[in-house]
């Protein structure tokens, strides 16, 4: 079967989906994936940190497939995404949920606020609160064991779930582009809100 390493960035989409049910470890907690989001860059995907180019902030989405690019959004939650493609060409896919399958108390710990297990790391900035990873991992392996979280192949191979696709979220450009994945039924996908846009004023 074809990894998500395996394949271009121009197909950054094929490569979100063949990363679910994947499972990242860090910080004595591990995640199985259940929701993703693709982004391209350079101009195809106005969506995406590299549309315009390589930046200080965006510069690990050029470099080797199978790093960490981790960012910070409203100065306060954290996202984690895993660069795929070849070098040289932007592309990474946004780990949006998943499945607390190792270190379940100490995610609890973590996340107090959370009502039920499923809802532990039901969103990007939860998904990173309860493996306790922040910018500090950006640009960091994920594949040797050698960073500070790893990615394991699906512990279950014969895994044969449904996936479901649609409109990406928080985005203010291209947010109708179908490129959200996530396994059909599992509970612990994230709550879907339509992107609004802002109404000027005055």
């Amino acid at each position: 079967m074809t990894s998500w390493f395996d394949l271009p960035a121009a197909q950054v989409d094929k490569a979100a989906k063949l990363l679910l049910n994947w499972q990242l470890s860090a910080n004595d907690v591990t995640v199985r994936i259940t929701e993703v989001e693709a982004y391209s860059g350079l101009g195809e995907d106005p969506a995406s940190h590299a549309h315009r180019g390589m930046t200080n902030r965006n510069a690990v989405m050029f470099g080797p497939a199978g790093r960490l690019y981790v960012y910070q959004i409203y100065g306060m939650h954290f996202c984690a995404n895993v660069v795929c493609g070849e070098t040289g060409r932007a592309a990474a896919v946004l780990l949006r949920a998943g499945e607390v399958v190792d270190g379940l108390e100490i995610a609890r710990q973590r996340r107090p606020a959370a009502r039920r297990d499923t809802d532990l790391a039901a969103g990007p900035g939860k998904l990173m609160q309860v493996l306790a990873l922040n910018t500090t991992a950006t640009d960091t392996p994920l594949l040797d064991g050698s960073g500070p979280a790893t990615l394991h192949s699906p512990a279950k191979p014969e895994y044969a779930a449904k996936i479901e696709s649609g409109p990406r979220v928080g985005v203010t450009s291209a947010h109708d582009v179908p490129w959200r994945f996530w396994i059909s039924g599992d509970p612990t996908v994230s709550t879907y809100r339509r992107h609004t846009p802002r109404r000027r004023v005055g």
